[in-house]
């Protein structure tokens, strides 16, 4: 269970069309490789990831984006097998079929990586694999920043009410057993509510990968942009989304139920006023930026 500051915030985060998503999640070989880093996964295969087993739509191509950024990272992001369901914390399974993949990513065995969660642990875990350790911070919700780079240097948070102190608990670690820890600490008094105050307002016609549709509230969700595909001569692009939900739960891939020719893809033309993922639907102006 999630603790909050001074008041409890409730986070909700709460076959025709098959075969044609399936058409568009084909593996596909590659010779392509990538020096990116994700140090949860052990055994990483390159032909099982998102840029290698989401394919775009016939006329479209990947956006180019810069080796090593954040884009290239979530972009090759590793999978689960095909047909993967997507497990909660608890071992259960979610009871709803949104995704056409799942991302390989560990939920932890108690109820904390939730939607805002997982998308700041994909934050975290860029910068962590990048040794950006002075980048890696996040609000809890009562608006206090929390440094990676304090924690790492042997501090830990007491939250009292709606008040934060910190105090020395060891020496200097920047070990990822301890980044891990302090996301779990980010987790417990972090959310949607914090998260969507600290993330800056982009256009939807500005979007990028990496980018996030967030509603801050009680309830609220997120979901964030781990690809993008363009079509050359018209100009047209897409995106994929990605989210954990309530309770938390692995990170999937969504499904388009409004299009299933284009799915899991998402029209960005279709998006000039809201974005309608299978659980929930987004204005077009919570798009935001880390």
């Amino acid at each position: 269970m999630k603790r909050f500051l001074f008041i409890l915030l409730i986070f909700s985060c709460n076959d025709g069309f098959q075969q044609q998503a399936t058409q568009n999640i084909k593996q596909v070989k590659s010779l392509q490789s990538t020096s990116n880093i994700y140090y949860w996964k052990n055994g990483y295969n390159i032909s099982e990831t998102v840029i290698n087993f989401v394919k775009p739509p016939s006329g479209f191509v990947r956006i180019h984006v810069q080796e090593g950024s954040f884009s290239d990272w979530l972009r090759h992001l590793p999978l689960k097998e095909k047909y993967a369901k997507v497990h909660l914390y608890n071992g259960d399974l979610k009871n709803n079929d949104v995704h056409v993949a799942v991302i390989d990513m560990d939920v932890g065995k108690k109820d904390l990586q939730q939607c805002a969660d997982a998308v700041m642990r994909l934050r975290g875990e860029y910068l962590y694999s990048k040794d950006k350790i002075n980048e890696i911070h996040f609000n809890f919700t009562n608006g206090d920043n929390i440094p990676f780079s304090k924690w790492s240097s042997g501090y830990k948070t007491v939250v009292k009410g709606n008040a934060v102190s910190w105090f020395r608990e060891a020496g200097n670690n920047t070990s990822y057993e301890s980044f891990r820890k302090y996301m779990d600490n980010i987790f417990m008094y972090a959310g949607t509510a914090s998260l969507s105050k600290e993330l800056m307002p982009v256009t939807i016609k500005e979007m990028q990968i990496g980018d996030v549709l967030i509603q801050g509230g009680h309830p609220g969700h997120a979901v964030i942009v781990v690809d993008m595909s363009e079509n050359k001569k018209s100009g047209e692009k897409l995106f994929l989304l990605a989210q954990s939900y309530m309770p938390a739960q692995e990170m999937h891939i969504l499904k388009n139920f409004n299009d299933s020719q284009l799915s899991p893809w998402y029209n960005l033309s279709e998006a000039n006023e809201s974005v309608e993922t299978p659980e929930w639907t987004f204005s077009k102006n919570d798009l935001k930026r880390f």
